[in-house]
C-alpha cells in the first residue's frame, strides 16, 4: 500500500465520515469504497480503495490503518479499542473532534506568528535602508559644510558602508532564506525533522508545555469516552507526546504513580499535567462517577487557557518588536540631525 502523510484535518475528515456512515448503517468496507469513489486526489482515492478491499477480506479498521502506515500510532491504537469494546463509532467521533482541533490550533499559531514575522522583516529592512542609503547622503551634506559625522552617527556610517559593500552578499542570503522556506513548505520530511529538534529542546516550555497538557487532557478523555481502563487510557495518552521527551517523561511517572496505587487525580497533580484546580475537580468528579464529563470540561478548559497564553505572548511580541525597531530608527535619525542642526546653528 502507498503510503502517506496525513494532515492532521484528513484523519480528522476521515473519522468523521466513516462514523457517520456507521451511523447511517453502512459497512465500513462500503463506506470506504463510497468515499473513495468521491475522493478527488488520486493517492488518497487508492488508499481508500485498498483499505476497502481489506475490510471487505474481513480485516479489522485498525488493521487497515496500521498496515497503511500513515495513521497516527494513536489513531490506530484507540480505534482498536473501539472495536473491542464495541464502541467504534465514539471512538471516530473522539478522533476526529480532537484532530479538528488540532488543525484549528495549528492554523491559529501560522496566522498569529506570520504577521510578526513580517513585520520584524520590513523594520529591518528600512534600518539597512537607513544605515546603508540615507546616512552616506548627510555624510555628503556634513562634507559640503566643512564637517563630518563622528559619534555615534560615524560608527552608525561605518555600518551602513559595511551593509552597502555586503549588499549582494545579504541579498544572497535573503535568496538563500526565501528558498528555504519554499522547500520546508513543500518538503514535509524536512519540516519534521526540525520540528522534532524543536521538541527534543524547547517543546516542553512555557506555551508549549500548556499545548502539551491540553493534548494530554483530550487524550485522556477521549480514551475514557471510549471504554479504556484508567491506566490504559495514560497510556494511550502519553503516545500523542512521545516525541517530547520531557513530556513523555512526565506521562510515564503519572503511570508509574497510577502502579504504585496513587489516584488518577493526585498523579496528574504531581507530575504536573494538570494544576492543582482540575486535580481537585477529577477527584471529585470520578468519586461522584462522572469522571467522564468533568475530564471532558477540563480537557476544555485546559486547551482554552492554553490558547489565551499563546495569544497573549503573540500580543506581546508585535508591539515590543514595534517599540524596538522605533528606538532604533529614532536613535540614528537623531545622531544624524542634532549635529546638523548644531551646524547650522553656527552658520546662521
Amino acid at each position: 500500500m502507498k503510503r502517506l502523510t496525513l494532515s492532521n484535518l484528513q484523519v480528522a475528515d476521515l473519522c468523521r465520515e466513516l462514523a457517520l456512515l456507521m451511523h447511517a448503517g453502512i459497512g465500513l468496507g462500503d463506506g470506504l469504497h463510497l468515499m473513495a469513489q468521491e475522493e478527488k486526489q488520486e493517492a488518497m482515492q487508492t488508499l481508500l480503495t485498498e483499505m476497502a478491499e481489506q475490510m471487505d477480506a474481513g480485516a479489522f479498521l485498525s488493521d487497515t490503518m496500521r498496515q497503511a502506515g500513515c495513521f497516527p500510532s494513536y489513531v490506530t491504537g484507540l480505534i482498536s479499542v473501539g472495536e473491542t469494546s464495541g464502541r467504534l463509532e465514539d471512538s471516530l467521533n473522539a478522533l476526529a473532534q480532537y484532530y479538528e482541533e488540532r488543525d484549528r490550533m495549528d492554523r491559529q499559531v501560522r496566522s498569529t506568528l506570520t504577521y510578526p514575522a513580517i513585520l520584524l522583516v520590513l523594520m529591518l529592512a528600512v534600518i539597512v535602508v537607513l544605515l546603508s542609503k540615507v546616512l552616506p547622503v548627510f555624510n555628503e551634506i556634513y562634507g559640503s559644510l566643512g564637517g563630518k559625522l563622528t559619534g555615534i552617527a560615524g560608527g552608525l556610517l561605518a555600518v551602513g558602508q559595511v551593509l552597502d559593500r555586503g549588499m549582494p552578499i545579504l541579498c544572497g542570503v535573503l535568496g538563500l532564506a526565501v528558498l528555504f522556506g519554499i522547500v520546508l513548505a513543500l518538503c514535509k520530511g524536512l519540516r519534521s525533522r526540525i520540528m522534532g529538534f524543536w521538541h527534543r529542546h524547547w517543546g516542553d516550555k512555557g506555551v508549549s508545555r500548556l499545548l502539551n497538557n491540553a493534548r494530554f487532557a483530550q487524550a485522556l478523555y477521549m480514551g475514557f469516552s471510549s471504554g479504556l481502563p484508567m491506566e490504559e487510557a495514560v497510556d494511550m495518552a502519553g503516545i500523542l507526546l512521545k516525541e517530547i521527551p520531557p513530556a513523555a517523561d512526565r506521562c510515564k511517572q503519572c503511570r508509574e504513580l497510577l502502579d504504585a496505587g496513587e489516584e488518577l487525580s493526585a498523579a496528574l497533580g504531581q507530575t504536573g499535567l494538570m494544576d492543582a484546580a482540575a486535580s481537585r475537580l477529577l477527584l471529585l468528579g470520578m468519586r461522584s462517577g462522572t469522571g467522564d464529563s468533568v475530564m471532558q470540561d477540563i480537557a476544555q478548559r485546559m486547551s482554552d487557557q492554553a490558547k489565551q497564553r499563546l495569544e497573549q505572548v503573540i500580543a506581546r511580541i508585535e508591539p515590543a518588536l514595534v517599540l524596538l525597531t522605533s528606538v532604533m530608527v529614532g536613535v540614528i535619525l537623531l545622531a544624524v540631525m542634532l549635529p546638523l542642526m548644531n551646524i547650522m546653528t553656527a552658520i546662521g
